[in-house]
């Protein structure tokens, strides 16, 4: 019998959300995705700790930086041992609203996987979905290195990531879920607000229907999920990056899924077509109060990751 994660993959490529490279090997995913916040849960694992002092090790000379990069790379490379696509290898988040830093780190994530022996073709940096990250972005697609923009909460920044020719764009699901209810409080209706009218959901529809609609080739990796009805309710988006949890329950359910976004009807939905400039691309950012607050908290908890990962990397020293 089909499980729905077998019925997912038949409109949707699966992604791996984990630093776990364990865990991606059961549920033989298409990519895998990294962030600070994986990468130090999966360190403080007996299991990956000797990771840090292998690159410690194999590079006595590098500073705290340098030795986080290298962590990061190798996670990757074993990552990609497992899966036979692509690995998403997060830029520094304190780097979030400097452009030509965010290059300069992009840069030498890639320069260090060259030295693995593996090709950019297989690596998507990911960066924050900032005017400034978006215009890194831009720099790094002309140069043929790829990019997936994250901490993407609005339908502004997926339309400025599309003008810049990005690769992929990660809308967060789970994140935009998180803001309603908490502002809701005990209005809220679960029930109500589930499915196709979760606002998480209806956020990254809204996106995928634009960039079918207009012909935009950038992918669509929703992320950022706290159940399977919000996966089930994106079948057929491009790609769908899930957390081994949520990649268990969805083998364990046999009812079936359907496909729900399709590309087909977005061509035919009546939508505007917006072009957005830095000043345009500020102020709805601005407007959008959810938005706002998600990319700067995101933002936040990714640098309060980092700094413990320093400290790791210190300690360990």
């Amino acid at each position: 019998m089909t499980n729905q994660l077998e019925s997912l993959a038949k409109h949707t490529t699966i992604v791996a959300d984990t630093g776990d490279f364990e865990a991606i090997r059961q549920h033989q995913p298409t990519d895998a995705t990294t962030n600070p916040s994986l990468i130090l849960k999966a360190i403080q694992d007996e299991r990956y700790r000797p990771l840090l002092d292998e690159v410690i090790k194999a590079n006595p000379q590098a500073d705290t930086e340098g030795i986080l990069d290298h962590l990061l790379v190798l996670f990757g490379q074993k990552i990609l041992e497992v899966v036979p696509g692509r690995v998403s290898t997060e830029v520094d988040a304190r780097l979030s609203f400097d452009t030509e830093a965010t290059v300069a780190r992009a840069r030498r994530l890639i320069e260090f996987y060259k030295a693995a022996g593996i090709d950019k073709s297989r690596i998507l940096i990911k960066i924050a979905s900032t005017w400034e990250g978006i215009e890194a972005a831009k720099q790094l697609e002309r140069e043929g290195i790829h990019t997936n923009l994250t901490l993407l909460f609005s339908l502004s920044q997926a339309v400025a990531c599309a003008q810049a020719g990005v690769t992929l764009i990660s809308p967060f699901v789970g994140r935009i879920y998180d803001w309603y209810k908490k502002q809701a409080g005990a209005d809220w209706d679960e029930v109500a607000n589930a499915g196709l009218n979760d606002p998480g959901v209806k956020s990254v529809t809204a996106i995928f229907n634009y960039y079918k609609k207009f012909g935009i080739t950038t992918e669509i990796m929703g992320a950022s999920f706290r159940n399977i009805g919000q996966i089930q309710a994106l079948s057929g988006c491009d790609l769908l990056t899930i957390s081994p949890d949520l990649l268990q329950q969805l083998s364990n359910n046999t009812e079936a899924l359907e496909q729900v976004l399709d590309a087909d009807k977005s061509k035919e939905m009546a939508i505007e077509k917006l072009d957005l400039n830095e000043a345009s691309f500020r102020f709805l950012l601005n407007e959008d109060a959810m938005a706002t607050e998600k990319l700067a908290e995101g933002i936040r908890n990714f640098v309060s990751d980092a700094i413990k990962l320093d400290k790791l990397i210190e300690a360990a020293r």
